[in-house]
């Protein structure tokens, strides 16, 4: 089966990190990507690059920044096969954010 891991970290949580301990964590996230278990995975540009977007009578609007405006953003994502949520939510653990002061939301893929 499938899962999204989705991480969210705090704003500038890198920037909080040693150099040495910046250098770990992004070692951590490509050995992560390496796991045969990850189809793919993604970093995100910073929240002040989103636009959201919404449809209202029939218009298009767009608004500069993310959906909403929280202490926690979403920093990333993957997709992982897992055989079930206990394995999806090992593989959660072992990535970075989740032990540095984020979470990584564990979600189900619908298949079609």
């Amino acid at each position: 089966m499938q899962y999204a891991l989705l991480i969210y970290t705090r704003r500038g949580y890198g920037e909080e990190l040693s150099e040495a301990d910046r250098a770990a964590a992004y070692a951590e996230y490509l050995a992560f990507g390496e796991d045969e278990r990850c189809v793919v995975g993604a970093q995100l540009e910073p929240t002040e690059t989103a636009t959201s977007v919404r449809v209202v009578g029939g218009r298009t609007l767009m608004t500069d920044g993310p959906f909403a405006d929280t202490k926690e953003v979403l920093g990333g994502l993957c997709l992982i096969e897992a055989a079930d949520l206990d394995e999806a939510v090992e593989l959660a653990a072992r990535l970075p954010a989740a032990r540095l002061g984020g979470t990584v939301e564990v979600r189900p893929v619908v298949r079609r």
